[in-house]
């Protein structure tokens, strides 16, 4: 029986593996690939009361909040429902939030009205950052593959920042890798679908994250990379 078995599964393994059947089959099985993934994260969210478990595993606030000083002012862009601030809130003397979404900006404000938050609905690509107080650090976590042209805005920022003092012009910066596994890579390459987030203007390699940032003047310190995703504290050069 056993053998018999074993001869059965070898046979439809060599049916089903061929060029044509897989010529046939793999678009539909990248689009499975692509649908599970973003279902399984819905259907995880709601066993975990509405709360997506990537939190919990990533900790990338915490990541976040580590590299902050307890007497800075810190300006959070996009900064969508409030989370990020008011974790920030609890360390820094003052955290600004800017948000482009009025819906986020109104549940960050109800969810987290702190009084050491102040928060913005506006684009910040377009935002007179010369009306905040001196900041010491800029938090961008999953914001600048949502931005078009990057180099631009980070020089923006860099530049016109009112900054605390030269030596507090710090970054501390999360993007996502579009070499983070085989399959995304693949599908780029067959002209499907890569992305985790239809709204991306990029999913990030290293080298390039590294060289976007130089031309904006900003040098990575140190970072990690953690679940796919590069985590970076940066500064802006002093040459």
């Amino acid at each position: 029986m056993f053998h018999a078995m074993k001869k059965f599964k070898k046979f439809i393994k060599h049916v089903i593996l061929n060029s044509f059947i897989a010529r046939i089959s793999i678009g539909f099985l990248l689009k499975l690939h692509s649908f599970s993934y973003k279902w399984s994260g819905l259907m995880a969210a709601q066993l975990n009361n509405g709360r997506h478990p990537k939190h919990e595993i990533l900790r990338y606030k915490e990541w976040f909040l580590s590299n902050i000083q307890s007497n800075w002012v810190v300006l959070d862009i996009g900064s969508n429902d409030g989370a990020m601030p008011a974790l920030l809130a609890n360390k820094a003397s003052l955290v600004y939030g800017i948000e482009i979404s009025p819906e986020s900006i109104a549940k960050a404000k109800q969810n987290y009205p702190l009084k050491n938050i102040q928060y913005f609905c506006a684009d910040a690509t377009e935002f007179d950052y010369q009306i905040c107080q001196p900041i010491h650090c800029i938090t961008l976590s999953n914001v600048l593959e949502h931005i078009d042209n990057r180099v631009s805005f980070l020089k923006a920022l860099v530049q016109n920042v009112n900054w605390a003092t030269l030596r507090h012009k710090k970054f501390l910066i999360r993007v996502p890798m579009i070499n983070r596994e085989w399959i995304v890579i693949y599908k780029k390459q067959l002209g499907m679908e890569y992305r985790l987030d239809p709204t991306h203007f990029i999913e990030y390699t290293y080298e390039i994250f590294e060289s976007e940032l130089k031309k904006a003047s900003i040098e990575i310190l140190s970072s990690k990379i953690c679940y796919g995703e590069i985590y970076a504290i940066c500064h802006v050069s002093s040459t």
